[in-house]
């Protein structure tokens, strides 16, 4: 089977670059470049690494094939001296990276590209789609399942966006922390469980509120979960239990004020002995509703809009900029924009997490030309993604979870607060640049 090309998946002054670098002399400049965030959204405390798999994957399709240079040629978006280097691209240089479901403050360096000027600035936008997308959702999520606690959250978003944002939005969700997703491509792609019954449609279609039930519970079995407010409420849950028995598996409400209504169904389902019976809402809930929830005997929340928008923050603002490079003597040098508002810091930078006795984070250090000095109980950051120009930092998504579940806990308690406020630690440099 053909492997798709990512190699238009770009910008198109990346590649005018290449040609006047090319045309300079200063193409083959050993360069590093690195993707990092100026802030967090506004009001945030922390954010989630979220999309390093799929830029792996992406990376190693990166390639200006036949199909890619033809395309190219036709629409002279570059001569014919970079089309010539183009066609026998690879990088070569090395990657290093904050691995997935780790947590990221203003200015920790979550991606060191290392290599020449052009092989390494035709990827920003690559790099930079994916990964402010999937970091915005996992960061969305991260918030959303910490809100809920023990209880499980559902992903349904997948209507709400892009078709192939809703599959990477599905495998982010599921990192931090989400149990399921209703996107079947997710499960294909990347083994996400899924999880669904029916909608109201369904309901409707059948001549009574009774036929829908029976043909749901006759097909899919007594564990199922129905609907209930299609029409009323506690009729519905009246009928449900009666048809499905206590070994009902679930009600959903999907509509009117969530906590009331739970409360009141709560108490029917154990007055008719559907005790073991759980409660799920969904319609358009976020974390702060969630957040509210927390005493009502709700078992689990569907998130949809929301979560696949990044709870009002859909980019998480990253950006990758050149920080050294080769100057004319073979040194390599610092460099850095510094523009008002959008500053930069030159140098290679490396990263650890500072933490206490206790093995609560107290800041995120970063040397600059040199690793911080780990006092004995700090966590470096920074781990080989691609080296030589092979991906070597590939790893499975139960992995990912489960660090980005421990590494929640390593946050002090307050990161735990929804209300706006300031990121929970502290960005050192160590040469006192901020």
């Amino acid at each position: 089977m053909r492997t798709t090309s990512t190699a238009l998946l770009t910008d198109h002054y990346e590649l005018t670059m290449v040609q006047a670098a090319i045309r300079a002399g200063t193409a083959d400049r050993r360069s590093v470049f690195e993707l990092f965030p100026r802030r967090l959204p506004t009001g945030r405390r922390y954010g989630v690494v979220a999309g390093v798999g799929r830029a792996l994957d992406a990376f190693e399709r990166f390639v200006f094939d036949d199909e890619v240079l033809g395309v190219l040629a036709e629409n002279d978006v570059v001569d014919e001296t970079t089309l010539e280097w183009l066609s026998t691209y690879r990088f070569s240089g090395d990657i290093w990276g904050y691995p997935e479901g780790e947590m990221y403050f203003p200015y920790s360096p979550l991606m060191i590209v290392e290599s020449t000027f052009a092989e390494a600035v035709v990827l920003e936008t690559l790099l930079l789609s994916i990964l402010n997308h999937d970091s915005a959702i996992a960061s969305a999520a991260s918030r959303m399942t910490w809100a809920a606690n023990d209880r499980p959250c559902i992903e349904m978003g997948s209507r709400r966006t892009h078709e192939e944002a809703a599959v990477a939005a599905a495998r982010a969700a599921y990192l931090a922390g989400f149990a399921t997703t209703s996107n079947l491509a997710a499960r294909q792609r990347y083994g996400v469980p899924t999880a669904g019954t029916s909608a109201h449609s369904f309901t409707l279609l059948h001549d009574t509120e009774r036929d829908a039930f029976t043909a749901q519970v006759e097909t899919l079995g007594r564990g199922t979960s129905l609907l209930v407010d299609t029409y009323d409420i506690t009729e519905a849950v009246r009928l449900a239990v009666e048809i499905a028995g206590p070994e009902l598996g679930a009600v959903r409400i999907d509509s009117g004020d969530l906590g009331v209504l739970a409360t009141q169904v709560r108490q029917q389902l154990d007055t008719l002995g559907a005790t073991k019976t759980r409660i799920i809402v969904t319609s358009d809930l976020d974390e702060y509703s969630i957040a509210a929830l927390a005493a009502c005997p709700v078992d689990g929340y569907g998130v949809g809009t929301s979560l696949v928008t990044g709870s009002g923050h859909p980019t998480s603002g990253f950006v990758y900029k050149l920080v050294a490079r080769e100057d004319h003597t073979g040194e390599l040098i610092s460099v850095a924009k510094k523009s008002k508002d959008k500053i930069s810091i030159g140098g290679r930078k490396y990263a650890l997490r500072r933490r206490n006795e206790q093995g609560v984070a107290e800041a995120e250090v970063i040397g600059i030309g040199q690793p911080p000095e780990d006092d004995g109980n700090d966590r470096a950051l920074l781990v080989p993604l691609v080296r030589a120009g092979e991906v070597v930092g590939r790893e499975d998504l139960a992995t990912s979870r489960a660090r980005h579940l421990s590494c929640r806990e390593e946050l002090p308690m307050r990161a735990r607060q929804l209300s706006r406020g300031e990121p929970v630690i502290p960005t050192e440099h160590l040469d006192g640049t901020l």
